[in-house]
């Protein structure tokens, strides 16, 4: 029997940390998270967590990676699978996306773990393709990447107005969807609705009717 390769189970052990460390941060919140309730919800050592990641910022800042590295693919998939007619459908598809996984993912709410360090050695949210996808927060590579398909796909004018108004819609979007599960596990309906209404009507203003893009 062929021995599975060390890199292979480092890379399932990280990927069950996280998950641990998901299911912790659903029960006590990222503020109360220690590495030891990691561990312990993982069945690992506490030395087993500290071989890949220094502190609880590291493992809270690799699980915030993997959710948005989560996001960024569904959002693309759903893009790709439904072939939206026009730029609003296609963020429309964004926004249901981001409202499912925070319904779904366990530990989706670590999206809005702004306290960010780098993690020393090796990758901080598991080893595939999502890997080359960071996070958004100080960085605009979600935005950049949606500027493109509304830009090529619908017709938008690209550039540095298209993106900096994609980045106001998403912090707005942002901050509408975390208020709506602030209380509620499956979102409260009212702050939903008026995410994807806002964000509606600020672009609009900008680019018209989607029929019109």
């Amino acid at each position: 029997m062929r021995t599975e390769p060390i890199q292979q189970r480092s890379a399932e052990r990280l990927d069950a940390l996280l998950d641990s460390a998901a299911y912790v941060v659903d029960q006590v919140g990222f503020d109360r998270i220690t590495t030891a309730m990691i561990a312990d919800h993982a069945g690992a050592s506490i030395g087993t967590v500290y071989r890949y990641f220094p502190d609880r910022v590291a493992v809270l800042s690799a699980l915030r990676d993997r959710s948005m590295a989560r996001f960024r693919a569904r959002v693309a998939f759903d893009i790709q699978d439904s072939s939206p007619q026009n730029w609003w459908q296609a963020i429309d598809l964004a926004i249901t996306a981001f409202v499912d996984l925070y319904r779904t993912e366990p530990g989706f709410h670590i999206v809005h773990f702004t306290e960010r360090q780098s993690v020393a050695g090796g990758p901080v949210a598991g080893a595939d393709a999502e890997q080359e996808l960071v996070a958004h927060s100080g960085d605009d590579s979600f935005p950049v990447r949606l500027a493109a398909v509304l830009s090529d796909e619908f017709g938008l004018d690209g550039g540095p107005e298209l993106l900096f108004r994609l980045e106001v819609a998403i912090e707005i979007a942002d901050g509408l969807l975390s208020r709506a599960f602030r209380d509620d596990p499956d979102g409260d309906s009212r702050f939903i609705a008026e995410c994807r209404a806002v964000a509606h009507g600020y672009l609009v203003s900008y680019y018209g009717g989607p029929e019109t893009a």
